[in-house]
């Protein structure tokens, strides 16, 4: 049975990436956030890419989108067709210079697509290729390494960055849980 510092811990690792993540997110200029959904309602098609755990972020990211009524698209996917002028990708990437990460958006600026680049270094190679940027920063403190260790940060409050966006994207378009119901894959 585990002793009583391991729920400690455990508490306290979640309010650190709770608070951490609410105010990266509060942050975001509501400019910026309106340039986000004039991007999507443009896009014919919207293509998500990121490495490693921030892949599987945009992978959840696109699958709202999909019950959103976007064309919605996982860039690495058998299926996924190429991005075009006028499509809009959005990568994930917490340091911002993985060379999949670049590589992937200097293959999308060359095609013409809009970029939106979520990362935690707003000066790094991939925040420099961006249309948009969305800089999700967070101090470092000595806590960080114990409690939310590598990435999770960023991750954490790049989940609630993709799911908060969608709830602005089904109020400005007047979505609604049964609407997007009736588009999830399995018809729940």
């Amino acid at each position: 049975m585990a002793d009583r510092t391991d729920r400690t811990a455990f508490l306290r690792a979640d309010e650190y990436i709770a608070e951490r993540a609410r105010t990266a997110l509060a942050q975001i200029d509501p400019i910026l956030l309106q340039r986000i959904l004039e991007l999507l309602a443009r896009a014919p098609k919207v293509f998500v890419y990121g490495a490693g755990r921030s892949g599987i972020i945009g992978r959840a990211l696109a699958m709202r989108l999909v019950q959103a009524g976007l064309s919605a698209y996982v860039i690495g996917e058998s299926v996924t067709p190429i991005v075009q002028r006028g499509d809009l990708v959005i990568i994930f990437s917490n340091r911002g210079e993985s060379y999949s990460s670049i590589q992937t958006a200097n293959i999308v600026r060359r095609e013409g697509a809009e970029l939106i680049v979520v990362t935690g270094r707003s000066s790094s190679k991939l925040a420099h290729a961006a249309t948009v940027l969305v800089a999700l920063q967070f101090p470092d403190d000595p806590d960080r390494p114990l409690l939310a260790p590598l990435g999770t940060v960023f991750e954490a409050a790049s989940l609630r960055f993709g799911d908060a966006l969608v709830a602005e994207w089904m109020h400005v378009r007047g979505e609604t849980e049964e609407s997007m119901r009736r588009r999830h894959a399995i018809m729940v």
